[in-house]
């Protein structure tokens, strides 16, 4: 799947902590590595994203690193889950 960042949403906050723990506690997993799909980094943030080329316009968090979270243009993240970044569907 690809997926493009949203930039400019560091200041949004959820009740989970960090965006990370947001990401870890929907997803049932705990964050290895960036979910850029050639990425082994393991200094992760939780990202605001889209889906790249689609009619959903809906943010989304995903694990990645700090390089690939201020990237332009499109990552390829493999299949990693997305979760929701409205917090009234997840932990508002």
């Amino acid at each position: 799947m690809k997926v493009k960042n949203i930039n400019g949403t560091s200041q949004n906050k959820c009740k989970c902590g960090s965006w990370l723990n947001h990401w870890e506690k929907f997803a049932k997993k705990s964050a290895s590595y960036c979910s850029e799909s050639s990425c082994i980094s393991k200094q992760l943030v939780g990202a605001h994203v889209q889906k790249a080329d689609s009619k959903d316009n809906n943010w989304y968090i995903i694990p990645l690193c700090s390089y690939h979270n201020n990237h332009k243009g499109e990552l390829d993240i493999g299949n990693t889950i997305l979760i929701s970044a409205n917090v009234y569907e997840t932990c508002g």
